[in-house]
Parts: C-alpha cells; structure tokens; sequence
C-alpha cells in the first residue's frame, strides 16, 4: 500500500546506529538523543505481518504520547518531543532486559495457560475455578524477557533475581511503578467507557534513574474491554468486546505463524538499499519482450504468485512500483516492474539482490528472474 510506512532506511547527520524493531524503527544520534520512527506493520507473536495497516503508526504514536505525558508524575519518561505524526524524540537510556506485564484479568495467553490445566504463571498461582475474561482479585504482575533475538518468555521474579537480571531493590521499584501506571492507565480508559484489560511496561535506565521507554497503554501493547455489557457477557459466557490485537494472534494460531517474516524482511532489506547506478550489460540488462508461446501456465505458476505477493509486492508498493508474474519457463521466472521500479537502473540490482534470492532459496525448480518489458 502505498500510504504505508513498513519499513524505514533513513540515514542521518550525526547518526550512530540504527534498530530496526517489530514496529518501530530506532535512530540513536550523538548526545544522547534517539528517535523512534513508529511504523504501521503489525505483529503478534515476534510475528510480522507483511503488509502494513494506513495510518496505524501515526495512531499508535499519537495515543502513546498522550499516555507518556500523563505519567510523568509517577515516573521519568524517555519522550522529549513529537516533531511529526509518527515520531517521537527522546532520551537514549540502557534498557532493562525485562518486559513488566501486567494483568486484571484472565485473557489472552493467562487465559491460554489456564485452560492447559496450569495454576501458575510466572511464579503466580492462580486460583480454581475461574472463565475467562474474569477479572483477578487484584492485578498480578508476569514478568517477561526482552529477548534481543527470538521470542520473549515468561520469567518469574524469582528466576530475574536468581539471573540478576536487575536487583531486588530495583524489582520492586519496577513492581511498584507499574501497579501505579496500570491503575492510572484504568482510571483513564474507565473515563472514555472502557476496561484495561492487560498491558506491559518497558522501562530504561538514565544516570541510574529509572525511566519509562517505549509505548504505553496503545492497542499495541494492552487490551481493552468495552465497559457496556461487560458484566452481562461474563455472566452468559459470552466473548467480550475488544480491542486488540488478539484477531491477529488468534490467526496466526490457526495458520501456525504461516508468515515467513525473515523472508520477508530480506527481501525488504534488500529493495531498501540505495544501489548505484548499473550499467547495462548482457547479464544484468534483462530482455524487452517475451514470446507469447513462452506465457503459457506452468505447475509452479502458483508458488511463485504466493510468493511475490506475501513477501515481494508489500515493499514494492510502499516504494511506489509494483511487480507482475508474467511467466516462468525452463527455471527463468518472467517479470515485469512498473512504476517508481521501471526503467530504473538499480532495479536488475533489487532482482538480483532480493527477489531472485527469495524464489531461488525456495523454490528449487527457480533459477533465475528476469525483467521484461511489455
């Protein structure tokens, strides 16, 4: 789509290094700055949708700076300024290895737990006889890892301490600020008809002051009930109303993560990297036409499509081109770049660099790609 922001690859004066998150994209500067460039990909489960949503990191960015603003008063946050709808510029802190969960009621993966037979989570017992989407007597705190690579895990406090991972002094000054934002979090949603169902906090260190990072209390990273009808769902057993992004997580279930998003990324990575000018030559010049004859359906017409659309035409699109399959014959795969992608003399190079290794390394019966005019 090309109102989306899926991927960004700027490059800054006075820039020092660059991380690309599951949805924001972070820039650290000299002087202590970073900037977080808030994407619209989606993602459950360290899983990355391929396609972005319209507008989404612009929301997401908007909500999280209205919610940062009102805690400051419990706590130190990173947020300096947001120049721009989906930007946000703040203090560069160390980051505690350690994701606060925290939640009010039996959903989502407690509630997942719960049904497996578990009464603990996290080190936390969980009483007999509870639905789902119940509410807990009080909010209880599940630990997560911040994994640099790979999926974050539950971890109890006793294994944090046990890792020292942070102190127990600093444990329970983490547990503390985060029962103080989850209420004032559910004091503001009770406000506008809604329930804080769960959330999690990220936080960081600055001179060895804690500090607030990253988002709170967006759709992102908490779920919300709708407060009308709440107590008449539970009692009927009914689904609760939400907002989330628990569709998304209940899909992925059901297709068992079905997206390839290391695929996926490479490719991007690859359509994203400035590339000079190629002269053309017989190898990379590409042919201006194909024989009618030559267009004609093959046994892995199919595989090829699904490909290019999962993982191909989303970073494409948000470029402003767009890619046609036209043919594959005799391990040659036929394409044709329109828009921002024709007549460029880089693209041979994206071809060559990300789509041909995509479809080479999953498919053996692919050799080459090759762009044609038409």
């Amino acid at each position: 789509m090309s109102n989306t922001l899926h991927q960004a690859t700027f490059q800054f004066a006075g820039q020092t290094d660059v991380y690309h998150g599951k949805v924001r994209d972070m820039y650290r500067f000299e002087g202590g700055n970073i900037v977080a460039v808030v994407s619209d990909r989606i993602s459950a489960f360290d899983v990355v949708m391929p396609k972005g949503i319209p507008y989404k990191g612009q929301v997401l960015n908007g909500i999280a700076s209205h919610f940062l603003d009102a805690v400051q008063d419990i706590v130190p946050i990173w947020k300096k300024a947001t120049p721009h709808p989906q930007v946000t510029i703040g203090h560069a802190c160390e980051p505690i290895r350690i994701e606060m969960v925290i939640r009010g009621y039996l959903t989502g993966h407690a509630w997942r737990t719960y049904k497996s037979g578990k009464r603990s989570l996290c080190g936390v017992p969980l009483p007999e006889g509870l639905n789902e989407h119940d509410a807990f007597d009080s909010p209880i705190i599940t630990p997560a890892t911040k994994a640099e690579e790979g999926h974050d895990e539950d971890i109890s406090k006793a294994s944090i301490l046990e890792r020292e991972i942070v102190t127990a002094a600093r444990y329970e000054e983490l547990e503390r600020i985060t029962r103080a934002l989850f209420q004032r979090g559910t004091e503001m949603a009770a406000k506008q008809g809604l329930i804080l169902v769960d959330t999690k906090y990220e936080f960081g260190v600055l001179n060895g002051e804690l500090m607030l990072i990253d988002e709170i209390h967006t759709p992102d990273s908490s779920r919300y009930f709708i407060s009308e009808g709440y107590a008449e769902r539970q009692r009927e057993r009914l689904p609760q109303q939400q907002l989330s992004k628990e569709f998304v997580r209940e899909w992925l279930m059901e297709h068992e993560t079905a997206v390839d998003t290391e695929a996926f990324l490479a490719v991007q990575e690859k359509l994203a990297e400035p590339n000079e000018p190629a002269a053309a030559t017989p190898e990379n010049s590409g042919v201006d036409f194909i024989a009618e004859e030559d267009m004609t359906p093959s046994e892995h017409d199919a595989e090829i499509k699904q490909l290019l659309d999962e993982f191909v035409r989303p970073a494409v699109e948000q470029d402003g081109g767009a890619i046609d399959f036209k043919a594959f014959k005799e391990g040659k795969v036929f394409v044709h770049m329109r828009g921002a992608c024709s007549g460029c003399p880089s693209s041979m190079q994206t071809l060559k660099g990300g789509i041909e290794q995509l479809l080479t390394s999953k498919l053996d019966a692919v050799k080459e790609v090759v762009a044609i005019g038409v």
